[in-house]
C-alpha cells in the first residue's frame, strides 16, 4: 500500500511522540537539591535586651506608633514615589521575564523557514519550435526539540525562579530601608526644628542679659567687661542659628529625594506641629523564633544561594550528550506541467562536546565554589542581622535611660540661671557666673532635644533591624500605572506586568 505524504507525516509524528515519551521517562536531574545550612545558633538565639523591650505585637505599621500624621503621610508618599523602590519593582519584572524565558526552553528550540522562487527562459535557437519558460519555487521549515534528559532546563527554571524570589525579597528590603530612612530624616528634621527653637529662646534670654548689663554699665553699676562678655555670648549663640537652618534645609532636600521630588516645599510636614512626636511608652515589637530568617535581606541571601545551587546541575548537564528530535518539510513546485514534490525528514540527533569535557568539568567546579561562597554569604547575612538587632535594641534602651537624667539636668540648669541672674542683679556674684549658667542651660537643653531625637531614631532602627515589623507593601503593583502603560506600548508583556501571585514569607528551605 502506498501512503500519501500527509499520511507518512502523521506516522512519523506519532513515532516522534513515542520516542519523546520514552526519552522523557528516563530523564534525571543532575546537581544537588538545594537546602539551607542546618539551623545552628540562630534557631535559639535571642537578644536579651530586645526580649525586655517586647511586650507584644504592634498594632498596625510601626510608624503609626509615633501618632504623627506627617510621618505617616511621608512614609506612604515615599513608598509610592521613591525611585529606588520603583527600580526594585522593575528588577522583579525583569526576573519574571527571565523566568518565562527559562520555562520556554522546554518548547521546541528553533524553527527555521526557507524558501526560493525563480524563473528560467529557455530559447532553443532558430530551429526550435518556440521558447519554453519555467517557473519554480519551494518552501520549507525545520524544527528541533532538545529533550531535557539531564535536567538542564529544569535547573535553569529552578535558578530563574530563585532569582525572581530573590528580587522580590530585595524589593521588600529596599522598601524597608526607604521607610526607615524617611522616618529618620523626618525625625532629624523635627529635632533640628526643636534645637533651632532652643537656640532662639536662649538668644532671647541672653539679649535680656545684654540689655540689663548695658543699663547697669550706663549707670556705673557694671563694668564694660560685663557688657562685652554678654554681647559675645549672645553673638556666639546667634551664630549657631544659620548653621541649624542650613542643616534643616539639607534635611528637607534629603526627604525630597526619597519622595522622588526636586528640592522644595514638603506639604506633608504641615500635618503635624514642628516638634518631635511623642514616643510610645514601650516599644511593641514581635519577636518570632525565626526572627533572623524573616528579614528580607536574609531571605534574599538564601535565594541567591538556591539560584547558584541550580547552576551546578545546569553545568553538569554539559558532561553528557544532548538528544534532540528534529524534523523538516520541504514543498517544491514548478511549471510547466505543475510538478510537485514533498520531502519529509524526521529523526533524532545527538550533540556531545566530548572534546571539551575538561573545560566543562572546570566550569562545574567553578559553580560549586560559587555555591559555597553564597552559603557563607548567607551565614554572614544572618550574623549581621543578629548584630544589628542587638545593637539597635541596646541603643534604644540606653537612650531611654538617659532621657530622664537629661530632663532633670535641663531643669537644674534653668533654675541655676534664674538664681545666677537674681544674685547678679543684687550684686552678690560677678557676671561670669551668669555667663556660665547661660552656657550650661543652652548645652543641657540641646542635649535633651538631641537625645529625644536619638531615642526616636533608634526605635526606627530597631524596627528596621527586625525586618521592618514585617509590614507588607501597601500595594502588590511592581510599577505605577504610567510606567506600566509605557511598557505595554513598547513591548508585549502580557500578564507579566500584573501583580505577582507568589507569596513566600519564609524564604528557601
Amino acid at each position: 500500500m502506498v501512503r500519501t505524504a500527509p499520511a507518512r507525516f502523521a506516522v512519523l509524528a506519532r513515532l516522534a511522540a513515542v520516542a519523546g515519551a520514552l526519552a522523557l521517562g528516563g530523564c534525571t536531574t543532575l546537581g544537588p537539591d538545594f537546602a539551607l545550612p542546618a539551623p545552628g545558633w540562630e534557631k535559639t538565639w535571642q537578644s536579651t535586651t530586645l526580649a525586655e523591650l517586647a511586650p507584644g505585637s504592634p498594632a498596625g505599621p510601626w510608624w503609626g506608633q509615633f501618632d504623627d500624621p506627617a510621618l505617616v503621610a511621608l512614609v506612604v508618599a515615599a513608598e509610592a514615589s521613591n525611585n529606588n523602590v520603583r527600580i526594585a519593582g522593575l528588577r522583579v519584572l525583569e526576573a519574571r521575564a527571565q523566568l518565562a524565558g527559562a520555562r520556554a526552553l522546554r518548547l521546541p528550540q528553533f524553527v527555521v523557514g526557507t524558501g526560493a522562487a525563480g524563473y528560467a527562459a529557455n530559447q532553443r535557437g532558430g530551429l526550435s519550435l518556440g521558447d519554453t519558460d519555467t517557473l519554480f519555487g519551494s518552501v520549507g521549515a525545520q524544527v528541533g526539540w532538545e529533550l531535557d534528559l539531564w535536567g538542564r532546563f529544569r535547573r535553569a527554571i529552578e535558578s530563574a525562579d530563585a532569582l525572581w524570589l530573590e528580587r522580590e525579597a530585595t524589593r521588600l528590603d529596599i522598601l524597608i530601608l526607604v521607610r526607615a530612612e524617611t522616618a529618620r530624616l523626618y525625625l532629624l528634621h523635627r529635632t533640628l526644628e526643636e534645637r533651632l527653637e532652643v537656640v532662639r529662646s536662649n538668644a532671647a534670654i541672653q539679649q535680656r542679659s545684654v540689655d540689663i548689663t548695658g543699663t547697669l554699665f550706663r549707670q556705673g553699676d557694671a563694668s564694660e567687661l560685663d557688657l562685652q562678655q554678654a554681647r559675645a555670648q549672645l553673638l556666639t549663640t546667634r551664630a549657631a542659628i544659620p548653621v541649624l537652618e542650613a542643616a534643616l534645609q539639607q534635611t528637607r532636600n534629603g526627604l525630597c529625594v526619597l519622595l522622588g521630588r526636586p528640592p522644595g516645599a514638603i506639604p506633608e510636614l504641615s500635618a503635624s506641629p514642628p516638634r518631635l512626636p511623642q514616643l510610645p511608652a514601650m516599644a511593641a515589637v514581635e519577636v518570632p523564633a525565626d526572627l533572623l530568617r524573616r528579614r528580607p535581606d536574609v531571605r534574599a541571601a538564601g535565594y541567591r544561594a538556591a539560584a547558584q545551587s541550580a547552576q551546578i546541575g545546569f553545568a553538569q548537564a554539559d558532561l553528557f550528550p544532548a538528544l534532540s528530535l528534529g524534523g523538516s518539510i520541504r514543498i517544491a513546485r514548478s511549471t510547466p506541467g505543475i510538478a510537485n514534490a514533498v520531502d519529509l525528514q524526521l529523526g533524532p540527533s545527538i550533540r556531545w562536546n566530548i572534546l571539551d569535557l575538561g573545560q566543562i568539568r572546570a566550569n562545574v567546579r567553578v559553580q560549586d565554589a560559587r555555591l559555597e561562597q553564597a552559603l557563607f554569604a548567607y551565614r554572614e547575612a544572618v550574623l549581621q542581622a543578629a548584630a544589628e538587632v542587638d545593637n539597635s535594641a541596646i541603643a534604644y534602651a540606653k537612650d531611654r535611660e538617659g532621657d530622664a537624667v537629661l530632663a532633670e539636668s535641663a531643669a537644674a540648669a534653668r533654675r541655676a540661671l534664674d538664681l545666677a541672674s537674681l544674685l547678679y542683679r543684687e550684686g552678690m556674684i560677678d557676671f561670669q557666673r551668669v555667663l556660665e549658667a547661660q552656657t550650661a542651660l543652652l548645652r543641657q537643653q540641646e542635649r535633651q532635644v538631641v537625645n529625644r531625637g536619638e531615642i526616636a531614631v533608634s526605635l526606627v532602627q530597631l524596627y528596621k533591624a527586625l525586618g521592618g515589623g514585617w509590614v507588607p507593601p501597601a500595594t502588590d503593583d511592581l510599577v505605577d500605572d504610567a510606567t506600566r502603560q509605557r511598557m505595554r506600548e513598547r513591548t508585549k508583556w502580557g500578564p507579566l506586568l500584573d501583580p505577582p501571585a507568589r507569596d513566600d514569607p519564609e524564604g528557601p528551605q
